[in-house]
């Protein structure tokens, strides 16, 4: 989940001075793309046949019409799963293009990569974007600063081609940090957040919201498949829905408001009891989070429950226990999303198991809030309709 907030630094504006921009956005209208993720321990294997898509979002007052599945419109991406805890894919900016891995992340609206003028440790562990080998590159004199839950960055505003497989948005406003804090162990480069508008620190155009608007994409709809145990296949689409990977239908829940990806969850049960959000709770669904995250004494509840002992950073239990430990369940909209502790249980580089659930210290004390990330994610496809400001769940395959 993010937090953010904007800083000016006369040293930071000299340094962006130096560079160029180009907008624009070419369109491939009424198409899905689709972008598979796979696991850093293997690679995904190039995929054979051209499949129909023949069923879409069933409860949706709208038909998400004429999309096509041709292959020219398919784009694959070999991406890693990191440790089982989050899912990165490629994507590329500038001319000629620089390929970076990044978060494709609901729980914030901001695309930024490193700058090659960013000396940081965390910096010199990624790839850094090359300002002076794009063509189509321009600077702007703006800048930023971003505060996470697990690091920070500071950076200027800049203008570029970005490439997510076949979706290309020329003239696309993008950070480049030159300052890292937090990030150098971690397996990514950047982020592209796909949270609304508002959320961006920057004020400037989301790239969704400009795929959106040029008609790049037929509806203002993406879903995530996020794999499960070592399997590969996971894919985030643009502009439709594929059946496939989902079981039944479409459960819609609307937004708590057209803000962010939050929604009312009425009741979170453990052993038929109601253990948090008794009188209900907003909860972030955010594929940039690993975790289960909460309130510090429901989490540490939760961990009581399960008997779950602290080591370190983390709480673990036994892994000959985790066949008999209890789910935990969301209810949503009145319906029971059942996570179960062979999901929210990991196993660590040493063979030890440890649970999920970890405590947000970043959202206010006095409102109980979640997070419902990749734990719960990987469980249920889910369908983010910007059009209607809602998001569809039904059980993944």
């Amino acid at each position: 989940m993010l937090r953010t907030q904007t800083s000016l630094s006369t040293w930071m504006q000299e340094r962006s001075m130096k560079w160029f921009v180009l907008l624009g956005l070419v369109a491939f209208s009424e198409c899905i793309v689709k972008i598979p993720l796979r696991r850093v321990k293997t690679m995904r294997k190039t995929l054979s046949g051209k499949n129909m898509l023949n069923n879409f979002l069933k409860e949706d007052p709208y038909r998400l019409s004429q999309i096509s599945f041709r292959g020219s419109n398919l784009t694959i991406h070999p991406l890693r799963n990191i440790r089982d805890i989050f899912y990165v894919g490629n994507i590329t900016i500038g001319t000629p293009p620089q390929e970076f891995q990044v978060i494709f992340d609901t729980g914030s609206s901001d695309l930024w990569v490193p700058s090659i003028d960013c000396n940081s440790t965390s910096c010199a562990t990624h790839v850094r974007f090359r300002h002076l080998q794009s063509s189509t590159f321009r600077p702007t004199n703006k800048t930023f600063r971003i505060i996470y839950g697990s690091g920070r960055m500071n950076g200027v505003i800049a203008y570029d081609t970005v490439r997510i497989g076949d979706l290309v948005s020329t003239d696309q406003p993008f950070g480049l940090s030159v300052e890292e804090y937090g990030f150098a162990h971690k397996r990514f480069d950047g982020i592209l957040g796909l949270n609304y508008w508002n959320l961006s620190w920057s004020k400037a155009m989301p790239i969704f919201d400009k795929l959106k608007n040029e008609g790049a994409i037929s509806e203002p709809v993406f879903a995530f498949y996020l794999s499960k145990d070592k399997r590969e296949g996971s894919v985030v689409m643009f502009g439709g829905v594929d059946h496939r990977y989902y079981k039944g239908e479409l459960k819609w829940v609307p937004l708590i408001q057209a803000v962010d990806w939050s929604v009312h969850v009425d009741r979170i049960t453990m052993n038929r009891e109601v253990i948090a959000c008794s009188e209900g709770c907003a909860a972030l669904v955010d594929t940039g989070s690993s975790n289960i995250q909460g309130p510090g004494r429901l989490i540490d509840n939760i961990q009581r429950i399960i008997g779950a002992t602290p080591r370190g950073s983390k709480y673990y239990v036994s892994c000959s226990a985790v066949n008999t430990l209890p789910p935990i369940i969301f209810t949503i909209k009145g319906i029971n999303y059942p996570v179960p502790a062979q999901a929210y249980i990991l196993k660590d580089s040493r063979g030890h198991c440890y649970t999920t659930f970890k405590e947000d210290r970043l959202s206010p004390p006095s409102t109980e809030t979640w997070i419902l990330g990749d734990v719960f994610l990987r469980r249920y496809f889910s369908v983010f309709d910007r059009g209607n400001d809602r998001i569809g769940l039904a059980r993944a395959v």
